[in-house]
């Protein structure tokens, strides 16, 4: 199965991700997207996952859930918008992600993209960064990867161009 991942839209879709994106199976965003009309169209390109995230509104919130916890081809997902990086997890999540030991652990919020593997829990942390014009990052980023067999193969950082 072919991810496309993302995360904080804020409302501004870059039209690049349909090219990026156009070979996945599913797109999953973590969070912040900004409107319904972006989560439509998205859906209309591909299968969507998603989470709230916290300039989300209650027309998104509606539409997804603060946390989404699901098994891709063998990998226990989670996906949250807020949730801290290894070890530094968010205080009030950090025993829930030892109680349900998920293989990915996926967050947006930051705008900073990191890939950091969790020996002691024994997962992958992801947040993409952020793909939106809003924020203080000066470069948007989305993620693309494999699940396989319990596994995640083949992780690809994109730079979107301004």
């Amino acid at each position: 199965m072919k991810i496309g991942l993302m995360s904080d839209t804020h409302g501004y879709l870059h039209p690049q991700v349909f090219k990026y994106f156009e070979n996945v199976d599913q797109i999953w965003h973590a969070g912040d997207i900004g409107n319904v009309a972006l989560a439509d169209e998205l859906e209309g390109f591909k299968p969507l996952k998603a989470v709230y995230g916290n300039i989300d509104g209650q027309d998104i919130r509606i539409r997804y859930p603060e946390h989404n916890l699901f098994i891709c081809e063998g990998v226990k997902v989670w996906m949250t918008h807020i949730g801290g990086y290894p070890p530094r997890y968010t205080p009030a999540l950090k025993p829930h992600i030892q109680k349900k030991r998920p293989h990915l652990f996926i967050t947006g919020h930051s705008h900073i993209l990191k890939v950091v593997p969790d020996p002691a829990l024994q997962l992958l942390h992801i947040n993409p960064g952020a793909c939106g014009k809003q924020g203080w990052h000066k470069v948007k980023t989305l993620v693309r990867f494999d699940c396989l067999n319990g596994e995640i193969k083949n992780l690809e950082v994109i730079e979107l161009p301004d």
